[in-house]
């Protein structure tokens, strides 16, 4: 078979594989996409790889390993997690590179030895073998890392992060600082096989890649959230550019995204203030009840609910399903004087999961002792949290006109217990700022040239002022070193930025002064093609732009802290079809939230870029250092 490892990153490659036979993962979770095992292959100075793959792919993955290492040695294998989908050919590997040293944790030292019946004694002085009965190579060696540990193998530094119980004890997770890679272990994995695209931003990630991502978290890691919570505290102090997990998509755009979701199951806050339904019905009139009830939701302006019947529904898509919604209805029979067979599963499953801070309302039936609802109430009451509303709907046999009354009850008190959003509070006359944020602002990129030096900054204001002849209109700071040569040549170019664009983008250009750094000296994306010119000889974004237009300026204004240019039009062209990025896009999914430690600090925080000023007050003409706004976009921290 020919080799199918996929180019990463520079020196970066994926050499896993797709299983997508595989019906069952872990013998627990269906796995109606298949599952791909995530491999990595980083070439440098010294040669490391990152994990081993599951039995089932290690044909194709000695293939890739074989075909990129050529004649190269294999210095490491770090091994991130003892799981054997991610640890089932170590040994092979062993006896194919038996130079190889092993980097790994001290619990993962003692699992190899459990999993592969030979032990690893105290080795952590240098150079120190792997022995005992069943070593394939005397000069294996093993080399333990802890919490704070490095491992230089040339142009890159890898550092190790210990996680555990994310969702094994001896899990870690490792981040290379060259190339702001995070090789997150299980963390930010999916279920799903790598159908080409190997990035999460050449897929839908917000349909079912997300429904699998969401899926694969609270079944396998959510009972884990404190411990989740304190890997990410730890990320968040990383400059993070690539998140590489053992299954699933590679995360190199909109990091934000994915990270806050994580936040949010890690934290048990669900995603929507919604309300999902869960019923068993043996003859149709509990469904009859809970179709009644879901059409009253509806009626009372609730949004994306959910209703799913236990009897033909998985539970790990329920427990998906609970971590998603703030209200969860069970509607149960009552089935040998108990909780009908399917919903106490369902239940069960929730409560090994440990979901905690959910709402919950009950509906129960039963011809003739109905006691599902009592039962029910007391297997949620042991879970941490979770709160249950008065007004269990009880239905005897069928659902009469009572039972319509005190579900429309019922519907009322779930309506009422939703979080409703605060009613604005406004002053008359007064001018509140984030009013502004509601409009339509793009972000783009506005570059100039002086002599021989390009420039650029990030501008918000780009708009057609006419159609014939074509003209536009910016509004740049005047403070920022590009108005000034605006003034002097006359000429811009305007790069319309994209969703896919990141942070990084934003902050090289937006946030340091061209008048003491040249932002084009290096390139901001090292992998990207770099930057291109149009006619008037200035440079413009063809990798995060999706359109570019020149302009020629025929006049200006100045107003206060900006010059407003009208200019002629010489030259437009659409790059791609990458959607633009608005700056509310920008501000829920691109801009990195304040850290948790930041959130401590006493002073103020500037709702445009982040910057923290630390002081009691802030002075009334203060400009931010970054984003160059003033005062009146900072709001007080704590």
């Amino acid at each position: 078979m020919a080799h199918n490892e996929r180019l990463v990153k520079d020196g970066i490659y994926w050499i896993g594989g797709n299983d997508r036979r595989l019906s069952v993962f872990e013998g627990v979770y269906p796995s109606d996409r298949g599952v791909s095992y995530n491999s990595y292959l980083v070439i440098d100075e010294k040669n490391t790889l990152l994990d081993t793959v599951d039995k089932a792919v290690s044909g194709v993955f000695f293939e890739n390993l074989e075909f990129l290492l050529r004649d190269r040695k294999l210095d490491y294998v770090i091994i991130q997690h003892m799981e054997p989908d991610h640890s089932a050919c170590l040994m092979e590997l062993l006896l194919r590179y038996p130079e190889v040293t092993i980097v790994t944790t001290k619990k993962s030292a003692a699992m190899i030895g459990q999993f592969f019946n030979f032990t690893a004694p105290g080795t952590e002085t240098p150079g120190g073998g792997i022995s005992g009965p069943g070593t394939p190579e005397p000069g294996s060696h093993l080399r333990i890392v802890k919490e704070g540990d490095t491992l230089s193998t040339g142009r890159r530094n890898f550092s190790f992060i210990e996680a555990p119980m994310v969702h094994w004890p001896e899990v870690m997770v490792t981040y290379e600082s060259h190339d702001k890679v995070l090789y997150s272990a299980d963390a930010f994995g999916s279920f799903g096989a790598i159908d080409g695209n190997l990035f999460a931003d050449e897929v839908d990630y917000q349909g079912i890649w997300l429904d699998d991502a969401r899926r694969y978290y609270t079944n396998i890691v959510g009972k884990y959230g404190a411990q989740v919570l304190a890997v990410l505290e730890k990320a968040a102090k990383l400059d993070i550019e690539m998140i590489c997990p053992l299954h699933g998509l590679v995360w190199r755009r909109n990091l934000n995204f994915f990270l806050e979701k994580y936040q949010k199951w890690a934290g048990y806050s669900p995603e929507d203030n919604t309300v999902l339904i869960v019923y068993s019905s043996v003859y149709g009139n509990t469904e009859n009840a809970v179709n009644i009830l879901s059409g009253a939701l509806a009626e009372r302006g609730i949004k994306k609910i959910s209703v799913y019947d236990v009897s033909a529904t998985r539970s790990d898509i329920i427990v998906s399903e609970v971590f998603r919604c703030s209200h969860v209805v069970f509607a149960a029979t009552t089935y040998n004087a108990g909780i009908f067979i399917k919903m106490e599963e369902a239940l069960n499953d929730i409560k090994a999961h440990q979901i905690r801070n959910r709402t919950a309302a009950i509906m129960e039936n039963g011809s003739w002792a109905p006691v599902s609802g009592k039962l029910m109430k007391e297997l949620l009451s042991a879970l941490p949290g979770w709160k249950i509303l008065d007004g269990t709907v009880t239905i005897n046999s069928s659902l009469k006109e009572a039972g319509r009354l005190s579900i429309e009850k019922l519907a009322d008190t779930i309506a009422a217990d939703l979080p409703k959003a605060p009613a604005p509070v406004h002053e008359k006359n007064a001018v509140d700022i984030p009013a502004f944020f509601k409009l339509s602002y793009g972000l783009f990129l506005l570059t100039v040239k002086d002599g021989e030096k390009d420039n650029g900054c990030i501008i918000n204001t780009a708009v057609q002022l006419t159609d014939i002849p074509k003209r536009i209109t910016i509004s740049v700071i005047k403070a920022n070193y590009t108005d000034e040569i605006i003034r002097k040549t006359g000429i811009f170019n305007v790069s319309v930025l994209t969703v896919d664009t990141p942070f990084k983008v934003f902050r090289h250009f937006g946030f340091q002064s061209g008048r003491t750094v040249d932002k084009f000296a290096d390139p901001v994306d090292p992998d990207g093609p770099g930057p291109a010119r149009s006619a008037n000889g200035l440079i413009y974004a063809p990798v995060y732009g999706n359109a570019f237009i020149s302009g020629k300026v025929i006049d200006s204004r100045d107003y206060d802290t900006h010059t407003l240019y009208i200019a002629d039009v010489t030259e437009a062209a659409v790059l791609s079809g990458v959607p633009s990025v608005t700056y509310q896009y920008y501000a829920d999914h691109i801009k990195p939230k304040p850290a948790a430690a930041a959130a401590k600090k006493k002073g103020w925080i500037c709702r445009i870029c982040g910057y923290i000023y630390e002081g009691e007050e802030l002075p009334p003409d203060f400009i931010c250092p970054l984003c160059k706004h003033g005062a009146d976009v900072f709001e007080r921290l704590g």
